[in-house]
């Protein structure tokens, strides 16, 4: 007769709780069973699930088991590539943490030990309240990773933006408010910034300071002169900060560059394998 064998897996760094039920709810082993988390112990959990199937009769099987990170991943592409399971026709249902919390607390006769939440993740999966998962598309899944690498370095460097923003409004004061280039983090600008003091603005012959302006521009600001002279009249109502305090402010300033420095850089080449991994995926 068909039967159907459901492992409820509680995943996690090290160890991985394995609970087996039949589809009428009854135990085939009695206490959940434990495995290592790594290539040996998934190989391990095959074998073992194998043998029972056998010793049941079972026609097929349905692994259940938390989406807990990146933990499940390993061991669900593990086991939905392995040959010896495929005569069963493996279903795999990685289940969001909070349906199995809430379908856990109808089970308040269970034992508090760790390997209850196997037993209600297999028990989830036989109440058919969940969908099987489909194994991911290895490109879709390259892309998330991408999505979700450029997601963090974005708001890296959101962070270290605001804190320049706020080292550099104590050392030049109207700056932030009154600066005259179109980006206060473009070359010229922190050209600026890093090179002078609002005193040394102030006391700078126009000229010279346009000159640098063109320079650090790349000849490709529009109207440097009166650039110079919103420098120089912001530079004369800047407060200004005690010696002491600037020296480990220009420090902090300078490292806080460095670091929107590198994560731009960092940006601008995940961009790049970006472009690459979607035109590889439209000619797919």
């Amino acid at each position: 007769m068909s039967s159907t064998l459901i492992v409820g897996i509680d995943i996690s760094s090290e160890l991985n709780a394995a609970s087996f039920i039949d589809e009428a709810g009854n135990r085939l082993v009695k206490k959940a069973l434990f495995f290592p988390n790594d290539l040996d112990g998934a190989q391990q959990l095959i074998d073992f699930t194998i043998s029972l199937a056998q010793q049941f009769n079972i026609s097929s099987i349905k692994f259940g088991m938390e989406a807990t990170s990146h933990y499940a991943w390993h061991l669900h592409t593990f086991l939905a590539s392995s040959p010896e399971l495929a005569p069963f026709n493996p279903l795999f249902y990685v289940i969001n943490p909070s349906i199995i919390k809430s379908f856990k607390g109808a089970y308040i006769h269970l034992p508090k030990t760790d390997s209850v939440d196997a037993t209600v993740i297999a028990e989830c999966v036989r109440f058919g309240q969940v969908k099987p998962t489909p194994l991911p598309d290895l490109r879709y899944a390259a892309l998330q990773r991408l999505t979700r690498m450029r997601y963090h370095i974005v708001r890296s460097l959101v962070r270290e933006k605001n804190r320049a923003l706020n080292l550099i409004s104590f050392k030049f004061s109207t700056y932030p408010s009154e600066c005259p280039f179109s980006n206060i983090f473009g070359k010229a600008s922190l050209a600026i910034i890093e090179n002078f003091t609002p005193d040394d603005i102030a006391s700078m012959p126009l000229d010279n300071l346009i000159d640098f302006i063109v320079k650090n521009g790349n000849n490709r600001l529009s109207d440097p002169t009166q650039i110079a002279k919103t420098l120089k009249a912001a530079a004369n109502r800047a407060y200004r900060l005690h010696p002491d305090l600037a020296e480990a402010n220009d420090l902090a300033l300078s490292m806080t560059l460095e670091n929107i420095r590198f994560l731009e850089s960092q940006l601008k080449k995940l961009d790049g394998k970006f472009k690459d991994s979607l035109k590889l995926l439209i000619k797919l």
